[in-house]
């Protein structure tokens, strides 16, 4: 088994996966993109741009790099006059797995993070094991202590990080609403309970990325998602700033990802006090759409500006979007509150997920 590291793709305009004109050296990853989407839980898939874009750096500013594991170190690296893969070389199909690691720059820089994948008729044959192998070694390369990776509960990848000594550190539910069905009727009177109990309070919103005078209100808020539930993962506190959440944006603008952002702000004070995020494929949405994070900062809680703040980004968002039909999120199993805003939104539980942490 050999391994080789592949190249991000730096050019944007380099992006259509199913361009058979496109750069020959990309074969590689273009073959891990395609075990990504057979490796695909139920849910939204991540697109070519999407994916090539986390071989570039992780969504929190993460240093990130990619390896591909193949029988006989020979990867396509160009085609022939008529269009033939050359016939001295593989193809993409001969990638049997494959891993993209994330090393944090700015805090917790003990930790990988890690995403292990593996051709569904090469598993047991010992490439996913070869390919941990090699991550850990990276990893440590890199002085780092601890991996973390993610797996769905009932998967193949639980059963494998079990075998392998992974401990289950943390445990999350994704719940969907589904946009179709949902009683909005409902929700209008859901919010209009719930802002009465946030007066004081006034609602900002915007599409894609942070106005610039708005980038330190962004910074502070994001550090209020600190104080989410983390069970037993190693991870400290992230440490965010204006030019660290200017770089997330670009990341995701680099993955063709649409944000609508949603904060609230403290009237008398003029602090933020919360704020809520969602983000949809722009290009690919193939119907769904994504719940990202969601706080209330400290002094602000127990005024129910979590649940108002949802629901108004979430009907902003489906006047926005009206071809997106579900939306996904994820909920710590230890955020009860959290848990009971969705609940209360009519989210339903679509699957469980454990957080999957190895000392190495």
């Amino acid at each position: 088994m050999q391994m080789k590291r592949v190249a991000p793709i730096e050019n944007d305009a380099a992006q259509e996966e199913d361009d058979p004109d496109g750069p020959a050296d990309h074969a590689a990853l273009a073959g891990l993109y395609d075990i990504a989407r057979a490796c695909d839980q139920p849910g939204p898939a991540m697109s070519w741009r999407h994916f090539t874009a986390s071989v570039r750096s992780g969504s929190g500013g993460e240093r990130a790099e990619a390896w591909v594991a193949h029988d006989d170190g020979r990867i396509s690296l160009g085609r022939t006059d008529d269009g033939r893969t050359d016939s001295g070389q593989v193809g993409r199909d001969e990638v049997a797995g494959g891993y993209i690691l994330h090393f944090p720059q700015d805090d917790n820089t003990h930790l990988a993070l890690l995403r292990l994948m593996t051709r569904t008729g090469r598993r047991r044959e010992g490439v996913g094991g070869a390919l941990l192998d090699h991550a850990i070694g990276r990893a440590r390369d890199e002085g780092r202590r601890v991996l973390i990776a993610e797996a769905s509960a009932d998967g193949p990848g639980a059963a494998f990080a079990k075998v392998r000594g992974f401990s289950p550190a943390a445990t999350e539910t994704r719940l969907v609403l589904d946009l179709r069905t949902a009683d909005w009727s409902g929700l209008e009177l859901l919010r209009a309970r719930a802002v009465r109990h946030a007066t004081g309070y006034s609602l900002e919103r915007w599409a894609g990325p942070t106005p610039d005078d708005l980038l330190g209100d962004m910074a502070r808020l994001a550090e209020g998602m600190n104080d989410e539930p983390l069970g037993d993962l190693a991870m400290e506190d992230q440490r965010w700033t204006a030019d660290r959440v200017r770089a997330r944006e670009e990341m995701l603008a680099r993955a063709g990802q649409q944000t609508y952002t949603m904060i609230a702000r403290h009237t008398a004070g003029g602090e933020p006090a919360g704020f809520t995020q969602l983000v949809v494929d722009a290009e690919r949405p193939e119907g769904w759409g994504r719940q990202s994070s969601t706080t209330v900062l400290a002094p602000h809680r127990g005024r129910r500006l979590g649940l108002v703040l949802k629901l108004a980004n979430i009907t902003w968002f489906r006047a926005c979007e009206p071809s997106i039909e579900r939306v996904i999120t994820w909920n710590s199993v230890a955020n009860p509150h959290m848990l009971a805003i969705n609940e209360a939104m009519g989210f339903e539980v679509f699957d469980t997920w454990h957080q999957w942490q190895l000392d190495i």
